[in-house]
Formats: C-alpha cells, sequence, structure tokens
C-alpha cells in the first residue's frame, strides 16, 4: 500500500442482521466521502471493547471518524433517564467510542464527528444529552420526516451561524449555511472543554471543537457528508480533516 494516504479509523455499529450473527457496519455514504472529499484511506473500527487495545490502535492510524447512526447514545452515560421503549441502543460501540476519544485527544490525532459521533464526543468528554429535543420546551423539530424521501430527508432544513473568528468560518468562508437535520438526540448540557462554533436560531449547539485538543477536533450535529462534492462547506470540512490527517502521517512517516 502506498504511504502518502493517511489512514483513518471508521467507527462501525454493531448490529444484529438475523437471530444467529452479529455485523459491524459503516454507512457507504461516510466512506465515500472521506475517500472523495478528505483523501484518505477508511478503515472500519469495531465496536468490540474487550477486544480491542484502544492505545495500539492509535498507534497505527492517523486520524478518527465517528459516524451518525439510527441507535441512541445510552442515557446511562451521562446520568440521563431511562429511554423510552423500543429506543435503539448499541452499548458496544459505546464502550468503544467512549474510551477512544479522549484517549485519541492525547495521543494528538485529528478526528471528527457528525450526529451520533457529535454527542458521542460530548458525552465523552462530561457532557449531557436531550435524548428527544424536539419535545424539550422551546426548541424547534430537528428530526426527519420518516416518511419522506432521503433526498427530502437530508434536504435542506434550516440555517446554522458560525462562531465568529472559529474554526467553521475559517474553514469555510461563510458566516451561515444551511444544513440537514436528522436528529432526536441533541446537546443538553455542553461538555467542560468543547466550544461552541455554530449554533441553530432556536440556541441549540450544532457544531464545537475540543478546545485544547492539540490537532483538528471538530463535532457538527448534521450531516455534511451528504452528496458532500456538491456542497462547498461540507467539501470544507472533509478538506480540513483530510489535511490535518495528512500532517499527522507526514511527522509519524
Amino acid at each position: 500500500m502506498p504511504n502518502n494516504k493517511p489512514l483513518v479509523a471508521v467507527m462501525s455499529d454493531r448490529r444484529q442482521i438475523d437471530a444467529a450473527h452479529y455485523f459491524h457496519m459503516v454507512g457507504e455514504k461516510y466512506l465515500q466521502a472521506l475517500i472523495s472529499g478528505s483523501g484518505i484511506y477508511p478503515i472500519g473500527l469495531p465496536s468490540m471493547a474487550n477486544k480491542l487495545d484502544v492505545s495500539e490502535i492509535l498507534n497505527h492510524v492517523d486520524g478518527l471518524f465517528f459516524t451518525g447512526s439510527p441507535s441512541n447514545v445510552e442515557p446511562a452515560r451521562y446520568a440521563g433517564p431511562p429511554s423510552k421503549p423500543g429506543t435503539w441502543h448499541d452499548p458496544e460501540r459505546d464502550s468503544v467510542a467512549l474510551s477512544i476519544l479522549p484517549a485519541a485527544v492525547k495521543a494528538g490525532l485529528p478526528l471528527l464527528g457528525v450526529c451520533r459521533g457529535f454527542q458521542e464526543i460530548n458525552v465523552a468528554f462530561g457532557g449531557t444529552l436531550h435524548q428527544l429535543v424536539h419535545e424539550a420546551p422551546g426548541y424547534n423539530v430537528h428530526k426527519e420526516d420518516p416518511n419522506a424521501t432521503f433526498e427530502v430527508q437530508y434536504g435542506p432544513s434550516h440555517e446554522v451561524t458560525f462562531v465568529a473568528g472559529g474554526l467553521l468560518e475559517r474553514i469555510t468562508g461563510e458566516q451561515t449555511i444551511t444544513v440537514n437535520s436528522l436528529h432526536s438526540q441533541a446537546v443538553d448540557r455542553l461538555a467542560d472543554g468543547l466550544k461552541v462554533e455554530a449554533t441553530a436560531d432556536d440556541g441549540l449547539v450544532e457544531a464545537f471543537v475540543i478546545e485544547d485538543a492539540p490537532a483538528f477536533a471538530l463535532g457538527v450535529q448534521w450531516h455534511p457528508e451528504w452528496r458532500v462534492q456538491e456542497d462547498e462547506p461540507s467539501m470544507a470540512i472533509f478538506k480540513a480533516f483530510g489535511d490535518a490527517c495528512r500532517k499527522h502521517h507526514a511527522v509519524g512517516s
């Protein structure tokens, strides 16, 4: 394998496909965005906490990407109330993601989280989540219409405003953009050490950075991977992540 591209670990979901078999899965849209937008080699990171040595993994990759998912972070992870019956959880993914995130930051690895990945970053550093933000007073409906087509679900939903002088304003050259919105979980209390990068018009935190991280460390609530090549701000996010991974790779080569 050529050594001119960085290797990035991509967080996998653990899903039971039938009564006897579990699979570790990564959505193709994320892989495509990382390949075409970031210019890296993506590899799946299994959700197998008891089988993986986190420190060993970090020694072999140049960045980490935390995907979205239909599953919710288990509320016990942030001392939240029990979920409503029928809520989809992935405790194995929680175990790996919430342990590897602080270790990755400490190791100086670039990281990018979207949707569930954004929420995982907040929880990993001590923050809390709304499980159903559309039921919380003062907030808009941020979830998708389950009966709509994917084109509509991932279509433009609402504006977010970037913090003046922040990372997102610098890399996109924009002050506001319109994003898609497909989530029920959302930031309630922002973890110490995370700095707001973008908000929705109802005040909901839509993006943050890990303030003292030595490398690129960004979380966004929306899905910039969707049709990444057709949207300049989305491409800017993935390119900036790829540039940070290339920088890490060059230092380690």
